[in-house]
């Protein structure tokens, strides 16, 4: 064999061993991914002991990617879990988990979430915990009195919605309580501009398949400025979307589902259309009634209030119609049906109409009870 063939074989021999001590991916590496991987699931078997009055179970976190620094490392996990007795499925939260290698071992330092992921109620500090008939309280910086206060509260509209609303659901409502408007809007990931002035709103995927793990989320600014009529009509309407979301799919009309919640909450109620849609009535006599019935855009949070209120006292009066004229189990139906098939279809199915024909009947309400 030729000397000069013979050096670079030697060389590349050489080259391939030098890793081992010198360059490239340290050893160990991998085992050290490892061991941080084995610290993290052995830390969350357990959740923490500041969330004892909390009734959680499935508490679990999937490690998804683990980035080494040192003796730090830098996880991003999933945290999985329920609600015991209230989530039909496991909520989720995307987690930034640290950790400090202390001799061999790893231990972790912090957990929070993840960059860009809306945080969990606790992060935002102690949890305070009231269970009702059919309620979970779940509180950051509130009075025990207030909690309670929620927790009447929702206990009252869990019947009332289950009495309107005949399907299969929970019969029973996760409503947290955070510390301010900027605190409610973190947890859902929002500017706080979005939510002024609401008094709750509710989470939740939308489609078939297992009963997400809502929640009902309250705005403490704006729920404090309602008396006790207007509290009760808004966690009536946020459990209505708790008890309907089973059935609410992309395709059902936003008229229809807010209409229909808010015709649960107002339905066994004292006031009058003229009372309960104010922003509508004036503009029903300045105008006349809106040429059609309120498009979905016309529901965003954060745009316009008063456009806005119209929309939402529209969409009731809309479903209050339905309701009087062709019986509450029409509307119930229409609102299962509008969900799995074109609206067009379902209110040829089921009220024997079609669009046009419902705007004008809805048009001659307003005149008649607005006008």
């Amino acid at each position: 064999m030729s000397p000069i063939r013979t050096v670079p074989r030697l060389l590349a021999l050489l080259l391939c061993l030098l890793p081992l001590v010198a360059c490239g991916r340290p050893a160990g590496r991998g085992g050290e991914e490892a061991g941080v991987r084995e610290a993290v699931a052995a830390w969350s078997r357990t959740p923490p002991a500041r969330l004892a009055g909390i009734p959680l179970e499935g508490w679990t976190y999937e490690v998804g990617s683990v980035r080494l620094d040192g003796v730090r490392a830098h996880v991003r996990a999933a945290l999985r879990y329920r609600l015991a007795g209230y989530d039909g499925a496991p909520a989720r939260s995307a987690r930034a988990v640290e950790l400090t290698r202390e001799g061999a071992a790893w231990k972790v330092t912090s957990d929070g979430p993840a960059p860009g992921a809306p945080p969990q109620l606790w992060d935002q500090g102690e949890v305070a915990a009231v269970r009702g008939a059919a309620s979970l309280v779940l509180g950051v910086g509130q009075s025990p009195a207030t909690l309670a206060e929620v927790g009447r509260e929702a206990d009252r509209a869990v019947p009332a919605v289950s009495a309107a609303w005949p399907d299969a659901w929970a019969r029973r409502v996760v409503v947290l309580v955070p510390g301010s408007l900027d605190a409610m809007a973190a947890l859902l990931g929002k500017p706080a501009a979005t939510y002024r002035g609401l008094g709750a709103v509710t989470t939740g995927s939308i489609g078939g398949g297992p009963a997400p793990a809502d929640r009902i989320v309250i705005n403490p600014e704006g729920y404090a400025q309602l008396g006790a009529a207007g509290k009760d009509v808004v966690l009536t309407h946020e459990a209505t979307h708790v008890a309907t979301r089973g059935a609410t799919t992309a395709g059902t009309p936003q008229w229809l589902s807010e209409g229909f919640a808010d015709w649960v909450a107002y339905r066994d109620g004292p006031l009058t259309p003229a009372e309960a849609a104010p922003a509508l009535a004036r503009a029903v006599r300045e105008g006349g009634p809106p040429g059609e019935l309120p498009a979905d855009a016309a529901f965003a949070f954060g745009g316009d209030q008063e456009a806005a209120a119209r929309a939402y006292e529209g969409a009731w009066l809309a479903c209050r119609l339905i309701a009087d004229r062709w019986g509450a189990a029409a509307l119930v139906r229409l609102y299962e049906r509008a969900g799995r098939e074109s609206l067009p279809a379902a209110l040829e199915t089921v009220l024997g109409t079609d669009r046009q024909g419902l705007t004008r009947a809805w048009q001659e309400a307003l005149r008649h009870e607005l006008g």
